[in-house]
């Protein structure tokens, strides 16, 4: 059976496109795609969920992290790839907790969402005074 092992770990270790499949170089990155992947999914939702402390610790982690994907031997443009796109994503969703928190946004949201139900409350009023 250990032998039967080696024999199959030689087959794909010999090309070098299933041994770049099989190694930390490609899954490393892969695993760690659902990091950009929930943070880009994130953008449509309501920036009051978005955590200011754990957006600015991602930010930090991806920056530093894509200066260490090129500074191993070999560089590993995969994890660039990934921790790019999660320090771009992780800094938009940084901007979108500073404008809601910090710079007024929450104000005009509120003022938004109280214009709605005013609006709301006018038209449920003339539908029961038309069907009246």
């Amino acid at each position: 059976m250990a032998a039967a092992l080696k024999a199959l770990n030689a087959k794909i270790r010999s090309n070098k496109y299933t041994d770049y499949f099989c190694s930390t170089h490609f899954w490393g990155p892969a695993s760690n795609f659902g990091i950009p992947l929930a943070a880009i999914a994130d953008m449509s939702k309501d920036p009051e969920i978005i955590s200011g402390p754990m957006t600015g610790a991602l930010s930090v982690y991806s920056a530093v992290f894509m200066r260490y994907s090129l500074a191993v031997t070999p560089a590993n443009y995969l994890l660039f790839g990934c921790h790019a796109i999660n320090c771009s994503s992780q800094i938009v969703q940084g901007y979108r907790y500073l404008t809601y928190w910090n710079w007024g946004g929450r104000e005009l949201a509120m003022k938004a969402k109280e214009a709605a139900g005013d609006a709301a409350t006018k038209v449920e009023a003339t539908a029961k005074s038309v069907t009246k």
